[in-house]
């Protein structure tokens, strides 16, 4: 399982897979890296203060002495936490031989058709899962984000092909965590740097919210992958741990 100074998310298929079959040994890593984006020289700085958040939070309503509990008024109603808002853009665009335009879009907004994400993960080799299931947790995830393909043909406005070819999605309790799930990008479209887009808007966005501790699992073949985005594996010699029945 990795994480972004987070805690990852339990599957029995790999959360975090590009074209890889599901294995036994998933790996949770924890961000070293939360400030990505940021000038170096206050990254080590950030880095600290992001690590003492993690323990911070989990500790929260506590004294030191973890006997006495800190009661906080509960927040007005009314100032209930929004939604993350929804964007979309272009992130990629280039025009084939045959004079056809494509656009990669990037949004975080709108629904997933489930029928074209079942396909998506038939092209990465994951298992299938029941549509109902699929269409459950999409409805309940805090951050959904996707990338579609759009091809237009000179002379055919209107009529463009519209493909999904990447998805993430984050769950969260909207206050201290998060766990990333589902990363995956068409096997046609790997190696343009996709999945690592995808991976940082959603840690960006989460960070927005002030949402600090950010995890997800991932294939030994692809640790190295989320290591490069700022996940690193048992921070402070935490482990993630997993409910398995022994009958």
């Amino acid at each position: 399982m990795l994480s972004y100074n987070a805690v990852a998310s339990p599957s029995r298929c790999p959360i975090v897979s590009f074209g890889c079959q599901c294995q036994s040994s998933n790996q949770l890593l924890f961000s070293s890296n939360p400030n990505y984006g940021l000038s170096k020289t206050s990254r080590k700085l950030k880095v600290s203060r992001f690590k003492a958040r993690f323990w911070e939070s989990i500790r929260s309503g506590f004294l030191k002495n973890n006997s006495t509990q800190v009661m906080e008024a509960p927040p007005d109603l009314e100032e209930e936490e929004e939604e993350p808002m929804p964007e979309e853009f272009v992130l990629i665009e280039k025009t084939q031989p045959d004079g056809v335009i494509e656009q990669i879009i990037f949004s975080s907004g709108g629904d997933v058709n489930v029928y074209e994400l079942q396909t998506l993960c038939d092209k990465v080799g994951w298992p299938r899962r029941p549509l109902s299931k699929l269409a459950a947790a999409l409805k309940n995830s805090y951050l959904v984000a996707t990338l579609h393909s759009i091809r237009k043909s000179p002379g055919s406005e209107g009529n463009e092909q519209r493909t999904l070819i990447g998805m993430a999605r984050a769950t969260s309790d909207h206050a201290f965590n998060a766990t990333i799930w589902d990363v995956l990008v068409d096997p046609s479209y790997q190696g343009q740097g996709l999945g690592k887009a995808l991976v940082e808007k959603v840690v960006r966005a989460l960070l927005q919210k002030d949402i600090g501790n950010i995890s997800l699992f991932a294939d030994s073949q692809v640790v190295d992958f989320y290591r490069n985005l700022g996940f690193e594996p048992d921070p402070e010699g935490i482990k993630g741990m997993f409910w398995h029945p022994k009958y």
